[in-house]
């Protein structure tokens, strides 16, 4: 899931064909004036918090502005704790959830149509995070795509990219519910409402990081994963990687 949003940022060259972002091959200038990348580990620098949220802005951005973002992500209550956009901000004072909003409120006040959130919000709460992308969601002109450690997020999406190895779907969640095996194992144990476990499953997520029959690819791969110190409640996918040494 990185590895597509490091491609469409930019970072990674396909080994063939092409993507283009606003109609502009990845690699050129237009394309990179059209997206944001917020990855997990945000970065927040030494300075005011306004020089931190505006970095990414060309132009004067209003005081109203800036205080009308902080408010949509979710860091108007951190924002008035420090003492307001000129107060001056320490990265190491700061916990890994308050440099997240600070990095997901900059990516919010950019030019930016596209925003690609990979793991953005790993560190806030399920509630912290359903506002924040619901803030990016209802942004003028935008897109967001999220790398997603909660099937809430998925269940949030217009449409869902669905990856196990060289198998994938792509739909609603409805469709997806239809038409997805993998979709289906990875829902089976939610309720509707809210990303609560149905039933007293071993993970935390409420679905075991392991390989077992009647999951869609080789019947290798660890179909939940999210990012190693995360906030793990109830609703998040577990950690994991691949088995059998692939």
């Amino acid at each position: 899931k990185s590895t597509l949003t490091s491609l469409v940022a930019g970072l990674l060259t396909p080994a063939a064909g092409e993507i283009s972002v606003c109609g502009w091959p990845v690699g050129r200038p237009g394309a990179a004036e059209c997206r944001v990348l917020i990855p997990q580990e945000a970065y927040v620098h030494s300075g005011t918090l306004a020089e931190n949220l505006c970095q990414l802005r060309s132009d004067p951005v209003p005081e109203e502005e800036l205080l009308a973002a902080a408010e949509a992500v979710g860091l108007a209550p951190l924002l008035r704790r420090l003492g307001g956009p000129g107060a001056r901000v320490e990265p190491a004072a700061l916990s890994a959830g308050e440099r997240q909003l600070i990095a997901l409120t900059r990516a919010y006040l950019s030019a930016a149509p596209l925003a690609l959130l990979d793991e953005a919000t790993c560190h806030l709460d399920p509630d912290a995070e359903a506002r924040a992308e619901r803030a990016f969601a209802v942004r003028a002109g935008g897109t967001l795509v999220v790398v997603a450690h909660r099937l809430s997020s998925a269940r949030r999406a217009d449409r869902v990219l669905v990856m196990d190895g060289r198998d994938t779907a792509y739909g609603t969640h409805e469709e997806l519910l239809r038409g997805s095996r993998l979709y289906r194992e990875l829902t089976g144990g939610w309720t509707v409402s809210g990303s609560q476990p149905a039933l007293p499953l071993g993970d935390a997520d409420g679905v075991d990081p392991v390989a077992r029959p009647g999951l869609a690819g080789d019947g290798r791969h660890v179909v939940a994963h999210g990012p190693v110190g995360q906030v793990q409640a109830a609703g998040d996918l577990g950690d994991g990687g691949a088995l059998g040494g692939q």
